[in-house]
């Protein structure tokens, strides 16, 4: 456990969320648009949309997995930029152009054979309830829809694609070693291979 890195989420060490669920995620699912990325759309010329993602994130979708901690992603758009990033990453539980969250939700959960309770999604928009109510642990960006302020368990501290994933790994890994001992794996030259 990393005390240090914990005491500055005391709320909720205090209410034992964290311990009581973080330790055993199995899976961390996550939305994109308001969540890996700004939620903005940049439009070339030739119409092609262009998103903005954080390389944080991308140190944390690769992390996560090397401690047993699978990632997914739900998103309700579909984008050339997108899926070369999911790519990249080697993200192999991809729904993209998803607009019944649950249904994939409910897919994923019978493919992985999970539990709920084993799972934490990260969504900041009302799509995203779909959800939601149906994991261990809910999280949402600083700025995620007042809906979801209201009823996520952990409001992070950081806004959409500004190392959401980043900040959320960080919690998870945390709860079970220091992070300078997570974080051994991401120093080493083949990390940054593609998987």
């Amino acid at each position: 456990m990393d005390v240090a890195f914990l005491e500055h989420y005391q709320e909720l060490v205090n209410g034992n969320l964290l311990m009581k669920k973080l330790p055993f995620l199995k899976l961390v699912i996550f939305d994109v648009d308001g969540v890996l990325t700004d939620g903005g759309l940049y439009y070339g010329a030739d119409g092609e949309a262009v998103k903005r993602f954080n390389v944080k994130d991308g140190v944390a979708l690769k992390l996560l997995p090397k401690w047993g901690v699978d990632v997914a992603v739900i998103t309700a758009k579909d984008s050339a930029p997108l899926r070369k990033r999911m790519e990249d990453l080697g993200v192999k539980h991809v729904y993209y152009g998803c607009h019944d969250k649950a249904a994939a939700f409910d897919e994923l959960m019978q493919t992985l054979t999970l539990e709920p309770e084993q799972v934490a999604y990260v969504g900041d928009d009302v799509i995203d309830l779909q959800v939601m109510p149906k994991v261990g642990i809910s999280l949402c960006p600083a700025d995620a829809h007042t809906l979801l302020l209201r009823h996520c368990d952990i409001t992070l501290k950081r806004s959409a694609g500004q190392g959401v994933a980043r900040e959320v790994a960080d919690l998870v890994l945390a709860t079970r070693m220091p992070l300078e001992k997570a974080y051994e794996l991401a120093k080493r030259p083949e990390f940054e291979k593609k998987n």
